[in-house]
């Protein structure tokens, strides 16, 4: 299954929205702490620290909770297990009976990730971790099955998520990328690193998308999020 084609052109770009009141450094600690974490997830980020892992912010996190509770969310796959902390907002925001699918390529980072799982009292069934590169394990898992997929792995594999995305998804499903903003590079057009390009041009291609209804939240480093809206053309 196919990406729709968007069908904006050269001759007529999106309007750009001017923002006159750009939000300051204490306003934007206040979203970010708006939501407050506990002491599970405190620890979870400790692991995090210890094994050199950048986990999800917590204005991330309480985004993530909102879009699974939202979505009513049974399935969930996470690309990038990290030590636990965005599983565990997610797994907070889910079904009672809903599966997380994890995947990450280093098996010590799941095993810190279970941790905090049981320490939050999530049963095991209810975070399958899956440790191997993300797109050697979506291919193997089950088309239109997911209510979420929340991507924070490789960058420079952000376009080849977005395509299993959209396999896995359901009809009114959303795919979320964290690092979307990827510490103000993205937005310069100067920086043409490998990562910030790809995140950038991801950003493009979901903007412009027909099957895709898109909004990026500057929370964290910038979460990008779209939901799958179904047409007969988006196969």
């Amino acid at each position: 299954m196919g990406l729709p084609r968007g069908r904006l052109t050269p001759d007529h770009p999106p309007e750009e929205a001017v923002i006159t009141t750009p939000i300051n450094a204490t306003s934007w600690t206040y979203s970010e702490e708006f939501v407050a974490e506990d002491d599970v997830l405190a620890a979870a980020r400790a692991r995090a620290e210890e094994v050199g892992v950048v986990p999800i912010s917590p204005g991330g996190g309480a985004a993530l909770r909102f879009l699974a509770s939202v979505l009513d969310a049974r399935a969930v796959v996470e690309i990038g297990t990290g030590t636990g902390v965005s599983g565990l907002w997610l797994l907070r925001g889910m079904r009672a009976d809903g599966v997380l699918t994890t995947v990450d390529i280093e098996a010590e980072h799941q095993r810190l990730a279970r941790e905090g799982y049981a320490e939050a009292g999530i049963a095991t069934q209810r975070a399958r971790t899956i440790a191997g590169a993300a797109l050697d394990v979506l291919p193997r898992l089950t088309d239109g099955h997911y209510d979420l997929v929340f991507c924070d792995g490789d960058k420079r594999e952000y376009a080849a998520y977005l395509a299993e995305a959209w396999r896995l998804l359901r009809p009114g499903g959303v795919v979320v990328f964290d690092n979307a903003l990827w510490h103000d590079r993205v937005a310069d057009p100067s920086q043409r690193d490998e990562e910030t390009v790809a995140i950038r041009e991801l950003g493009r291609t979901v903007a412009e998308h027909d099957g895709l209804l898109s909004v990026l939240l500057p929370v964290g480093d910038g979460l990008l999020a779209a939901k799958k809206v179904w047409t007969p053309e988006s196969d």
